[in-house]
Order: structure tokens, then sequence, then C-alpha cells
């Protein structure tokens, strides 16, 4: 006897991000406020970075971008200053407004990206620049993933137009992302430890070995850190190009790798195919620490600080104290620097458990973001 069984019905197909992302034939160009508008030159960045740091200290902000920071969002490796950001001048020619939309990488990507920053001198909010500024540039993320979906490989690829909100952001500023479509999606903590406490001694077991960073190791320590955040939420792998982008706060000091003396690197062509940055026979980097120095930071902050700004270990070498080995070694060459606090920001969701590490070396929550996105 026969049994009629239902066939499922096949699953819609994806519409190609080109119809997803819903792109303006042209981002609408604020005009609230009288202001005038163009491009970011080069020649802004002093002026924009004092505008930055006006902004974030009226929103509660102790830390802030400097010059050189400013920079490097010009230089970013992916994106178009012409058409990816945008200034308002008053009639005096002063910068009073701000947005920029930074892209990323589509190499080897799961999720199309396009993150957003912006703001308004407190002295001209309230006359509906900020809400305008940010639909320009909600506009231009979404024409920015439209035109990649001009790439069969990357047409079905999940959209995400980003923003990163702090916690000590004012209300209204939620409130207009919220009013833009935005909804929170993952939260960030950022913790500092205090380094007059000790420093637990922690090392590594040969054939492991802590070694200073160098340049002779940067791709191998890129392919460590792609394959330590490939099951990180949000995490890319990095291109050789972006890897070495915004590095004007790196501190070569402070930043260490862990190499297994048994193994030499099968090569990048072998471990990523079509990636030839790394001969077979460099040493194998399984744990990377990179330090950045914000010293501009200090004064507000109220305290000196070594940052943490990527730690990592490759998959297979987890469970082996790597982790702590980079970190309290760095928090020892932080403190033999003079520095009174380790700092870090941790995804409050991290799933290798870096939050119970962090907690039991002594590191505690100072302040924390959210970020809020659109997803397409």
């Amino acid at each position: 006897m026969s049994t009629l069984r239902a066939v499922p019905e096949p699953e819609p197909a994806v519409a190609p991000i080109a119809v997803r992302a819903a792109a303006p034939a042209a981002p609408p160009v604020p005009t609230a406020g009288g202001l005038s508008w163009r491009a970011w030159a080069r020649d802004d960045v002093p002026a924009l970075a004092a505008l930055m740091r006006t902004v974030d200290e009226a929103d509660g902000r102790s830390w802030f971008m400097s010059p050189e920071e400013v920079a490097e969002l010009l230089d970013a490796p992916h994106g178009d200053p012409a058409t990816d950001t945008l200034v308002g001048l008053d009639a005096d020619g002063a910068l009073v407004a701000h947005a920029s939309v930074e892209r990323s990488s589509t190499d080897g990507v799961d999720t199309l990206r396009a993150e957003l920053g912006g703001g308004v001198h407190p002295g001209r909010r309230g006359e509906g620049i900020g809400t305008e500024l940010l639909a320009w540039a909600v506009g231009r993320a979404r024409q920015v993933l439209a035109a990649s979906g001009t790439d069969d490989r990357l047409a079905a690829l999940p959209g995400r137009i980003a923003l990163h909100l702090e916690d000590s952001d004012p209300a209204e500023r939620v409130d207009l992302a919220r009013a833009a479509g935005f909804t929170p999606i993952r939260f960030y903590a950022n913790l500092v430890r205090d380094l007059a406490e000790p420093v637990p001694a922690i090392g590594v077991e040969p054939p492991l070995r802590i070694v200073p960073w160098s340049d002779a190791l940067e791709d191998a320590t890129r392919l460590a850190r792609n394959d330590a955040f490939r099951d990180h939420w949000g995490s890319q792998p990095r291109t050789p190009e972006a890897w070495r982008a915004y590095r004007s706060m790196f501190a070569p000091q402070w930043s260490f790798v862990v190499v297994d003396d048994s193994v030499d690197h099968p090569g990048s062509a072998t471990e990523h195919p079509g990636d030839e940055s790394v001969p077979p026979g460099t040493p194998y980097v399984v744990g990377l620490h990179r330090a950045e120095r914000y010293e501009h930071d200090w004064e507000t902050q109220g305290y000196t600080a070594g940052y943490t700004g990527l730690l990592g270990v490759r998959r297979a070498y987890r469970g082996r104290r790597v982790a702590a080995a980079l970190l309290t070694h760095a928090m020892r060459a932080f403190a033999a620097d003079g520095m009174q606090k380790a700092e870090l920001d941790v995804d409050t969701a991290n799933p290798t458990g870096a939050t119970g590490l962090y907690a039991r070396l002594g590191y505690t929550k100072n302040d924390g973001s959210t970020l809020y996105t659109i997803e397409l």
C-alpha cells in the first residue's frame, strides 16, 4: 500500500541585494539649517577632528577621534571620500555637521556591510539637520550595498547597515536611529583593569612560544586572526589591505603573537586558497594580541592605559591558555611602561568564553555600546 507524502514547497528565491537594498537614485542631501554641503577634503581633517570632539563631549564621552584617525577614514581601503562622506558648513564656512559611510571588503564575506558615522554640532541641534543627515547616510549605504549585487557571487548575500551608539549617548540619538529604522542587535562592554593590582604569571608550554609582533609575521598573524574570529558574530575575513589599515594608534611594543614551533606554515595558498601572502615554512602563528595607544584620551579619561584592540586564538588551540598568556604578557608590558590601566572592548555574547577570562583576570565594566542595524 503506497503512502502519499507531502512534498515541501521550495523556499522562495532570495531577491538580489540590488533589489533588497532599495537604493535611491541619489541620497537626499540635507536642506535643514541652511547649510552648504560637500564631500570631505584632506584639508578638513583638523576641523573635522575638532567638530567630532565637540559633538562627543556634548554627548558625554571621554574619548575622542584624533586627527590621525580622522585622516584614516579618508584613506579607507574600500571607500571613496568623494561619494561616501558629507560635511555641512555654515554661512561663515565653519564645519557644523558631518557624516560618512564606511564600506567593508566583499572578499570571502557572508554579509555585505556598510557602517555609518556622523554628528551635528550641539549649537545647531533641534533644526532637523541630524534627521536629514542620517537619511543621506542610509541612502548612500543602500547605494553601496546595491552596487555589490553587480557581482553574481554576492547578489544573494544578506546586507547590513550598521550604526554604533555609546551607552553615554543622549536619548535623542537613540530615538533618531530608531525612527530611521535601526534596531539594536548586539551589545558590547568596555572593560578596564587596574594594573596596580598584581598580574598573574601565565605562560605557554613548548612548542608554543610568545614572540614580539613583527613585519615578517604580519600576514601569518592576519590568517590566525581570520581563523580565530570565524565563529564570531559579524566578523568577516580581513584582506591584506584591510588588515594594514587603521594603524595610526597601533602600539607594536605592546603587541605579541604565539607561534607553534612544531608546525611550519603550509602557505596561505593552501590554508586559504587564492591567498598567496604567506610562503610555506613561515612560523605558524596560533594566537595574537594587537595593542593600541590612545594617549590623546588619557587626560579626559583620568588615567593612562594600554588598549587591547585584538586578542584571538586559532580555534584548534583554544583551551591551552594562549589567550590568558598573551593578555597577561601584554598587561605586564603596559605596566612596565607606566600605564595605570589595561583596557579592551568585548562582545557580551562572545562565543569563546572571553568575558569569563577577563573577569578572572580582574577586568570590570567601565561603559558600553550597542550596535544598531538595518538588516536587508
